[in-house]
């Protein structure tokens, strides 16, 4: 026992200290007897002094590698100091231009919003500064950040992505519409999600419908206010689209927005070339077209690379079949879209003022309606269109009559403004909607073209169109009679809805009741030289028309206004060899043909015109051959 208790005590030994003796060391006691001395890595912190610096010293590679940091702060801070730095030496742009645009281009799905709006704001700068040329072969790398931003789950940066996407399409238009399938099926997206189609099908509506709206209470704008946002940026894209395709001949309603154009520039007509001809000097061919016997040194052609006619379609929306896929997904969101807005604005009231809509349900309805008239263009040739118009008139028409001309034509409603107070920060954040505000006349313009553009020819075994006309061409014929305003490409579309609409009612009272129309437009004082051009450039090939048209021959209101050139030829005079050049090319038609009104007419004023007009004597030598003949 006595061993035991000894060992024990052994164990657990206290140690005892004495007075004046020296305190003994610890058994894990740290020897502190060394020196330190700093490392200095001068290499690492030399500063390139050759290059061009921020206010902080800081050069493009090191502001290119902060974008990698983990602190949001920081990230930003690079992107203003970048933003510096190539506004004070914009020859950074050509040395690291694709380190710039990869970089820059990663954080636009950053989580910080501050990070993203300055990503944006470089993007815009380097946009500014460098052509499509230069950004072509890095832009497959700038559409798959900009596709990821797009289809994001966070609401903050599809919201953000928008900002992106304006930039690209105000400076690299034709660089977005090389790549159309992908950025199409994001804008689908942004509005909408495929439901889920489970065994028995019960999500399916009545025309097996797999797409549906979405809405999203985290957003900060309204679901109507996003929608019209998306909308809007669809309606450029798809803008761009149509201006990038190439012309068939003859075909002018893509670039002039109408059969009858006169917008003053030429038509573009691919060449179809083969090279190997070129070089063995089998063929010719004439890269100018119009331009007289020696082109002049700015003459331009456009070159088609040859493809195989088999392959499949992948990119492109060449075909009416590719643009009803489509369109099968889209039409059904956009007129949802429709029914929501008038939803929204005639809960009110159901019977009386149903037609007066807000400011923001018209911006809504006119964005989906310019979308269904961009939808309308994308095919390239002209019996692809006619095949899409008949697609859309068989599976839409009855829906686009019951909620488009159902309460048609529209108004604005007066609605009271309320002063609110406005949260500074708050508004910061919030991104504001770029929609113009939207008139009355522009949605009932548009609206009319829409549906005149699905009506077909009379004839025999066809659905008589003139019930559900009736409206629109009353619209039409009161505008232009009640000597409105209009701007260009309002009298354009307007035009071009008569012109449709003679051409497929086929009646010479309709005819005459719409040209009339037109002509009381047309005797209006003090038109632009570019709205008179358009009239006279709309009668002259009308009446080119009346040949195969036995409702348009010996119109009488054709007949008036033929009578009519040549007094305004001889008061024309030599302010405006072009006017006036156009004016004698509808009097050299007219008198070819032998109309008895234009030929008298042109009787009684030769004296004023031969003795006036010595610009173009060519032409007027042939008035002359024609009065002699009389």
């Amino acid at each position: 026992m006595k061993a035991k208790k000894k060992k024990r005590q052994d164990d657990f030994n206290k140690v005892k200290l004495k007075v004046g003796k020296k305190k003994p060391k610890a058994d894990n006691a740290t020897n502190i007897n060394f020196r330190s001395r700093g490392i200095h890595l001068r290499e690492q912190l030399k500063r390139d002094i050759n290059g061009p610096t921020t206010h902080r010293q800081l050069g493009i590679n090191e502001l290119l590698s902060q974008l990698h940091h983990y602190s949001a702060n920081v990230k930003h801070s690079a992107l203003l100091g970048l933003r510096e730095l190539l506004s004070i030496s914009p020859s950074l742009l050509e040395q690291h231009l694709s380190r710039l645009l990869s970089e820059v281009a990663a954080v636009l799905t950053d989580k910080d919003g501050n990070v993203r709006v300055a990503a944006t704001r470089v993007l815009r700068f380097i946009a500014q500064s460098v052509p499509a040329e230069r950004v072509s072969p890095f832009f497959p790398l700038l559409s798959a950040h900009l596709s990821c931003a797009m289809t994001h789950i966070e609401p903050g940066i599809q919201e953000d992505a928008m900002n992106v996407l304006d930039v690209f399409l105000e400076h690299y238009p034709s660089l977005l519409a090389s790549r159309p399938t992908v950025l199409l099926t994001n804008f689908l997206e942004l509005i909408s999600h495929k439901q889920n189609i489970g065994g028995a099908k019960k999500s399916l509506d009545a025309k097996g419908r797999t797409w549906a709206l979405t809405v999203n209470p985290d957003r900060t704008l309204t679901s109507q206010q996003w929608r019209l946002s998306v909308l809007l940026r669809l309606g450029h894209f798809l803008q761009a689209v149509v201006e990038e395709r190439p012309m068939e001949e003859g075909d002018m309603s893509l670039r002039t927005e109408g059969v009858f154009g006169s917008s003053g520039k030429g038509c573009l007509t691919p060449l179809h070339l083969n090279w190997e001809d070129l070089v063995y000097r089998k063929g010719e061919v004439k890269v100018y077209e119009n331009s007289g016997a020696k082109p002049p040194p700015n003459s331009t052609f456009r070159l088609r690379p040859e493809v195989d006619s088999g392959a499949p379609i992948s990119e492109g929306l060449d075909s009416a079949e590719t643009v009803e896929r489509f369109a099968g997904t889209l039409v059904p969101l956009l007129l949802e879209v429709w029914i929501e807005a008038c939803a929204d604005d005639c809960s009110w009231n159901s019977t009386e003022g149903s037609h007066l809509l807000t400011p923001d349900a018209m911006s809504v309805m006119f964005q989906v309606l310019t979308v269904l008239q961009l939808l309308r263009k994308l095919p390239t040739q002209r019996e692809n269109q006619d095949a899409l118009d008949a697609w859309l008139r068989k599976e839409y028409l009855g829906d686009f009559k019951q909620h488009f001309i159902k309460n048609f034509p529209y108004g604005m409603r007066d609605t009271p403004k309320h002063k609110k107070k406005v949260d500074l920060k708050r508004s910061k954040q919030t991104a504001a909607v770029p929609a113009p505000t939207v008139e009355p006349l522009a949605l009932n313009i548009t609206l009319s073209q829409v549906m005149v553009s699905l009506s077909q020819k009379q004839g025999l075994g066809r659905e008589v169109d003139g019930d559900w006309l009736s409206p629109l061409r009353s619209f039409v014929r009161d505008t232009l009679r009640s000597g409105v305003k209009l701007s260009y490409r309002q009298l354009h579309m307007l035009l071009g809805t008569v012109w449709k609409m003679v051409l497929t009612q086929r009646s010479r009272a309709v005819t005459e009741e719409l040209l009339a129309a037109v002509y009381v437009y047309y005797k209006q004082r003090n038109l632009q030289i570019q709205t008179r051009s358009l009239l006279l450039s709309f009668y002259s090939k009308l009446y080119l028309q009346e040949q195969g048209h036995a409702h348009i021959a010996r119109s009488k209101v054709l007949c008036r206004w033929l009578g009519s050139l040549p007094v305004q030829l001889s008061q024309l005079g030599h302010r405006n060899p072009t006017l006036s050049a156009q004016l004698i090319f509808s009097i050299q038609a007219a008198a070819s043909r032998g109309n008895k009104d234009l030929l008298n007419s042109l009787q009684t004023h030769a004296c004023r015109l031969y003795g006036e007009h010595t610009l173009l004597d060519r032409r007027i030598n042939s008035f002359r051959a024609w009065s002699s003949f009389l």
